[in-house]
């Protein structure tokens, strides 16, 4: 029998998934995978879209789309992440064999867990984040579920109830939703208050719900995290009910959000999807009149 990359407390998951962040343990600390060397190949070898980096001294609060780049090339950044000040994110490293069939493996030992939980997973996807000491992820939302798994070095994070509508209004998930711009949130220092704060080390490993409130700061030294990600039926069902709300919002009506009445919602996803499936059909004619 393999023993599992991941390990689970399946009572604690089974109150807490999707709703509150919890640990788990992993044993990927001396993973060939996360020399440095390795890495740098990965590095290079994914398309630019999937490799982004940016500048890691910033504060809680970046408005939108403005966090800076660092004036690095994307290979200088990775080899000088412990002096250079940035943090940088792999996307998509499934795109590579070798990666795909790691986060396979650990998503599998999550969804032997998750079973009965939420529908079948699919679109797994992994992100790798190598950040300077001290940098600072800003305050954000993610579209996926999540496990951050902390390979190297130690970090922070502070971390939201998702249903705290002070700290994401019913509005910023339906823009979220509905017409992505970019992942970060307007900050208000008072939020601080209410966070869960959550320190992560080498060996274990953090829950993130779907479109949790949350920013990070780096510990001390340079830090290497393995975020595991996929997505369901469910979680793209309640996406459909907010780019529904969204629509409707713009036409003047206060909709229920997600959740309220399953009837209610099941006419949004069922509208809604009918609606984008017309969209599509007639685009190309929509295209030829021009």
């Amino acid at each position: 029998m393999i023993a599992p990359f991941v390990e689970v407390d399946e009572q604690v998951f089974g109150s807490h998934f999707d709703k509150k962040p919890f640990y788990v343990r992993h044993s990927l600390g001396q993973h060939p995978l996360f020399t440095l060397p390795r890495l740098l190949e990965l590095a290079r070898s994914l398309p630019d879209r999937y490799v982004e980096y940016n500048a890691g001294n910033l504060p809680v609060g970046v408005h939108r789309a403005q966090t800076p780049r660092n004036g690095l090339s994307a290979e200088e950044t990775l080899r000088r992440i412990a002096e250079c000040g940035s943090w940088m994110v792999l996307k998509r490293v499934e795109q590579d064999p070798a990666y795909r069939e790691l986060l396979d493996r650990c998503l599998d030992d999550i969804a032997v867990h998750a079973r009965g939980l939420t529908a079948p997973m699919r679109d797994r996807e992994g992100f790798i984040f190598i950040s300077s000491p001290g940098s600072v992820t800003p305050f954000h939302i993610d579209h996926e579920y999540n496990f951050l798994l902390q390979v190297r070095g130690s970090k922070t994070v502070n971390m939201w109830d998702p249903r705290d509508r002070l700290v994401l209004p019913e509005q910023e998930l339906e823009s979220f939703h509905s017409r992505f711009v970019h992942r970060n949130l307007p900050w208000r220092d008072e939020f601080q208050s209410t966070a869960w704060v959550l320190p992560l080390t080498p060996g274990q490993g953090l829950h993130f719900p779907v479109t949790v409130p949350h920013w990070v700061k780096n510990g001390p030294e340079v830090s290497v995290s393995f975020s595991i990600t996929f997505r369901t039926d469910d979680s793209d069902r309640r996406a459909l009910v907010y780019r529904a709300n969204a629509r409707l919002r713009a036409l003047g009506f206060d909709p229920a959000p997600p959740g309220r009445s399953v009837l209610l919602d099941r006419t949004k996803q069922m509208a809604f999807a009918s609606l984008s499936k017309i969209k599509q059909a007639i685009a190309p004619f929509a295209k030829q009149r021009r």
